[in-house]
């Protein structure tokens, strides 16, 4: 199996990407949506966040209102990274059952698309890495106009993130997302062809069909050794 790491920034257009693969019938395993599962109403994260962060950010139905819990982490390094430590257990292990049941289908391409993929050190276990750049000003015009927010509170949550040239350096392959939709899609396009390669031996063997192939390889090795012994 490919494991393709997909990343990038708020607002650089990682979403946006990250639908185009899905509809090209390459399967996503997407962080955010594992995230919001795991902080539901009543589930070991709920607990822990609503323990950790007081019942103030509960909505009337109990669950956690997630603008609210964005306001305070965002403007709070340490309480940023108190929250992510809680959830960090609970996402990684709902990224590896995904990544799991795609397995056990037999897919051979999977792109796992996570905002922190780089700060959760997820990047070791995908290759190609593909990271989503846009410039910085282009970033906050957009996070302005997407969330009509200010501009101090735009910049907040842009510098609680990595650096989108620190990502932009360490990818293997760049979506340069500051042009048009036609743009994009070009890229995609491209990226596309690229991901969807042949596998490689390695990438061949930890595929369901190469670990159905060694164990077809061991079973007929065992049947003519017990054979030969006869």
């Amino acid at each position: 199996m490919r494991i393709v790491g997909l990343t990038g920034g708020i607002s650089s257009g990682k979403s946006t990407v990250s639908n185009l693969f899905k509809a090209n019938d390459v399967p996503v395993v997407d962080a955010d949506i594992i995230a919001r599962d795991v902080l539901k109403k009543g589930t070991g994260g709920w607990k822990k966040v609503v323990a950790a962060f007081g019942e103030d950010i509960l909505l009337p139905n109990g669950e956690v209102d997630r603008s609210k819990l964005g306001q305070i982490v965002f403007s709070d390094s340490s309480k940023r990274q108190l929250l992510n430590g809680l959830l960090a257990p609970y996402i990684s292990l709902g990224i590896f059952m995904e990544v799991l049941k795609l397995w056990i289908k037999g897919c051979k391409v999977i792109v796992l698309d996570v905002p922190l993929l780089f700060e959760a050190k997820m990047d070791k276990w995908t290759k190609p890495i593909v990271v989503v750049w846009v410039d910085p000003d282009t970033q906050l015009q957009r996070l302005m106009a997407r969330d009509r927010t200010s501009e101090e509170d735009a910049r907040n949550r842009i510098n609680a993130q990595m650096p989108l040239d620190i990502k932009r350096n360490n990818a293997d392959i760049v979506i340069n997302n500051t042009g048009t939709l036609d743009d994009l899609n070009e890229q995609v396009r491209k990226v596309l062809f690229e991901i969807k390669r042949p596998l490689n031996w390695t990438e061949f063997w930890l595929s369901r069909q190469g670990a159905l192939s060694a164990l077809v390889s061991v079973v007929v090795g065992v049947l003519i050794f017990r054979k030969v012994s006869w």
